[in-house]
Parts: structure tokens; C-alpha cells; sequence
């Protein structure tokens, strides 16, 4: 059964074996406060055994006031292939009769390849969920790899991180060409100082951020501030 849990996923959630990350464009601060109602309305008119869906299931609102991420844990692509046929269609239905005009694109599929945090026995509660997105120029899994071992790297060896930082969260693309990283943050005014820092990015001007931020192949990135709305989980 999915059940209301707070409003973040457990990212590093045994079982996981696919990820996907979607936006719904929705227009309005107010559409975007209608919609997430829906979504609550409709998951909770629907009881699901624990293995007819998603192991969770999270909304983030950005801070552009019109969107919402989507972040959803399945066991694998079968699992969610067998949702997507046996459920979305009445989802989505209910969700537009309350909200029409909502534009959905299609959701990223990835798994989770490395997660850290930032301080020891980290327990704050994110108030800000940073998506960073890296594009590469063509399909590579082993360099995706690398690229998130070389921002390991990179964070472990800088002397000044914003401390408002709280963790990392990074996931390959199954199509082998993007790396996305699920950050979470005290707040997004602490990553917007971050971001003003003497550095390209949240991190110092360091020989290792240097190679992140040269790294070869990457045609572009996106950074992207939600705030977390509304988290569903399996098995609670």
C-alpha cells in the first residue's frame, strides 16, 4: 500500500533497481498547489499492494512557481512498465479532470550509482532538493562513472564546502549519456551563497574541481532548486 511519509524519499532505499525523473509544467503557483492535492486524492483512493507499483513515489516544487519534479523508486523497468499499463492512464485522468492542461515530458530512466554526505552524521532535514543535470556527447557508461568519482573527489579534497550542503545523490542515465545529481540542501539561500563563492559552481577553486569542471565530453548542464511537497512510499 502506498501511505503518506514526509515529504523526502529514502534515497539509498534497499531494493531499488530504477529511478525515474520527470517535470510536470503546470502554469501557476495555484495550479501547482490544485495539482499536488489531485495527486494526494487519487494515489489515496487507490489501494495498491506493495508490489503493483512504485516503492515510492515524491513531487518537488520548483522555485520558478509553474513545475514539479517527479522521483519515483521502482524494483526494476518491469515493474514500472506494469504500473504504467495497469494504472497511469486513470492517474492521470483523475489528477486532469481536477487540473486540465497539465504538460508532462517524458520521465528520465537512471539507477543511483553513488550517495555521500556532506558532514559527519548527517541528520538535517532538507528544506531545498538541487537537480543537477550533465549531458554528455554520446553514450559512454564508463565515463558517467568517472565523471561522479572525479566529483567525489573533488568534494573530498575541498577545504571550504558551504556548510549548508547536507548531501549528494548521484544517478546514471540508462541511456549511458547523462549523469543526474539529486542534492539536498539546508535551504536554497544557502546554495545560492554557494553558488557566489570564489569558485565555478558550490565548490573552491581547487586542481580537482578544475577537472569536473573541464572534464572532457560534456555538452551542457543544468542546475535546477525545488522544494520538497510530497513524498508516498510502499511498505510503510
Amino acid at each position: 500500500m502506498i501511505s503518506d511519509v514526509p515529504a523526502r524519499p529514502d534515497l539509498c532505499r534497499p531494493g531499488v533497481g530504477l529511478v525515474t525523473v520527470g517535470t510536470w509544467h503546470v502554469g501557476s503557483p495555484g495550479r501547482r498547489r490544485a495539482a499536488l492535492d489531485a495527486v494526494a486524492r487519487a494515489w489515496g483512493r487507490r489501494d495498491l499492494p506493495d508490489d503493483a507499483g512504485p516503492l515510492s513515489y515524491s513531487m518537488y516544487a520548483g522555485e520558478d512557481g509553474e513545475t514539479l519534479l517527479h522521483y519515483a523508486q521502482w524494483t526494476d523497468e518491469a515493474a514500472r512498465r506494469a504500473f504504467v499499463r495497469a494504472h497511469e492512464d486513470g492517474l492521470h485522468a483523475e489528477i486532469d479532470a481536477a487540473v486540465p492542461g497539465i504538460e508532462r515530458t517524458a520521465p528520465h530512466s537512471c539507477t543511483r550509482y553513488r550517495s555521500g554526505t556532506l558532514r559527519p552524521d548527517e541528520s538535517r532535514v532538507p528544506g531545498c532538493v538541487v537537480i543537477v543535470d550533465v549531458v554528455f556527447d554520446g553514450p559512454d557508461p564508463d565515463r558517467q562513472r568517472d565523471w561522479v568519482d572525479t566529483v567525489f573527489e573533488a568534494l573530498g579534497s575541498d577545504p571550504g564546502l558551504h556548510p549548508g550542503g547536507i548531501s549528494g545523490h548521484f544517478h546514471l542515465g540508462l541511456d549511458g549519456t547523462r549523469v543526474l545529481n539529486y542534492a539536498e540542501w539546508e535551504s536554497a539561500g544557502a546554495h545560492i551563497e554557494a553558488l557566489a563563492g570564489p569558485g565555478d559552481g558550490i565548490g573552491s577553486e581547487t586542481p580537482q574541481w578544475r577537472r569536473v569542471r573541464t572534464y572532457p565530453g560534456v555538452v551542457r548542464g543544468g542546475v535546477k532548486r525545488y522544494t520538497p511537497a510530497l513524498s508516498l512510499s510502499a511498505g510503510v
